[in-house]
């Protein structure tokens, strides 16, 4: 029997987990520990997930948040040694780039277990980013890189991967997975009342939020879009501690500000909307799964393949660029084609490799 720790703090790496979990969970000779670091802690953001989704509740909850990346990634990097060696597994598995991927990379490093990566070889080109960064780190220090897209495969090979001590798979992409697992069980939000055509739009991006100026032209920029069309938009905890108070426009009334939402109320409001606004990754990736075209507010993406494809639009926080893309959009819609993120098995993928 070969025990796994999964390391997870993040929504989007719950929503990765669900699928992976199930598979391992349907291989005789996996045992998977679930290590929760906490770095999404509001119900909302992360236990809702847990919830609606049946991951296996966490067999440890380090509860490490609202602190600088530098002080966050220290204290999970100790926690997680901690639990590591508590555990003796024989693979850690991370998702993606956030800062409980580079710890739990970091700390199975240096005791010398095998690691894992989920999402690995995506790059966008920007070392500003704090998921730049983690993603890089975690790659170079992993022995299995589950690759989503051949582009990602690409990008390893190009930074010499095909010479280090590590084996690169592309299994697919693991949210694809869950959108085929969830999406027939999603459900409208409660207490909401959706206009009847809209606009789904999302900005957490410390780039966008924690800069005055960029996240007074987003808003600018959703205001005059709402002028054509509503908006939904479900506020992230950090952007509406920011947004208040805080001299930066008012929200027009075309634009319906809500509380975080469960994943199955996100895949409600995917399916229903006309087209997607978002400084996130994984939400990219949800509007192409549901064919909606997708306003990305960033200047670069690690999911390059949907810039190509058409189907998105990168625009910054520029409120010009945010409507010519509405624009265009509306104008002639894109078209959708399937299998840039694999078959849907991604998932079954990752698990038999670590048999």
């Amino acid at each position: 029997m070969k025990k796994i720790v999964t390391v997870i703090g993040a929504r989007p790496q719950f929503i990765k987990a669900a699928p992976v979990s199930r598979a391992i969970e349907g291989e005789n000779n996996l045992q998977e520990v679930i290590l929760h670091t906490g770095q999404h802690f509001d119900e909302n953001m992360s236990q809702v997930f847990f919830d609606q989704m049946g991951i296996p509740r966490p067999d440890h909850h380090l509860n490490i948040h609202s602190l600088t990346h530098g002080a966050m990634t220290g204290r999970m990097l100790e926690g997680i040694e901690r639990i590591l060696l508590q555990e003796e597994p024989d693979w850690v598995m991370v998702y993606g780039d956030t800062n409980s991927t580079l710890a739990g990379a970091l700390a199975a490093s240096k005791l010398h277990i095998p690691l894992a990566h989920v999402e690995a070889g995506l790059r966008s080109f920007n070392t500003r980013m704090p998921e730049e960064i983690n993603r890089i780190l975690t790659d170079r220090v992993s022995q299995l890189l589950f690759c989503p897209t051949p582009a990602a495969m690409k990008n390893l090979s190009k930074e010499g991967f095909d010479a280090f001590p590590c084996q690169k798979i592309n299994s697919g992409d693991v949210m694809y997975d869950a959108t085929l697992l969830f999406r027939e069980k999603a459900r409208r939000p409660r207490h909401v009342e959706l206009p009847e055509k809209f606009a789904l739009a999302t900005v957490h991006r410390e780039e966008n939020t924690t800069r005055h100026k960029q996240l007074m032209n987003i808003i600018r920029g959703l205001n005059d879009l709402a002028d054509q069309c509503p908006v939904v938009l479900p506020m992230h905890p950090r952007t509406r501690k920011l947004t208040d108070g805080s001299g930066l426009p008012a929200f027009s009334g075309n634009i319906m500000v809500i509380d975080p939402v469960g994943y199955l109320e996100v895949l409600y409001l995917l399916q229903h909307c006309q087209l997607v606004i978002t400084d996130s990754g994984g939400m990219q990736k949800e509007a192409y799964f549901f064919k909606k075209p997708c306003i990305t507010l960033r200047k670069e993406t690690e999911w390059t393949e949907l810039v190509e494809a058409g189907t998105n639009k990168l625009c910054g926080s520029d409120p010009a660029l945010i409507m010519e893309a509405f624009r265009q959009f509306t104008s002639t819609p894109p078209r959708f084609t399937g299998g840039l993120y694999g078959k849907g098995n991604a998932s079954a993928i990752i698990a038999r490799a670590f048999l």
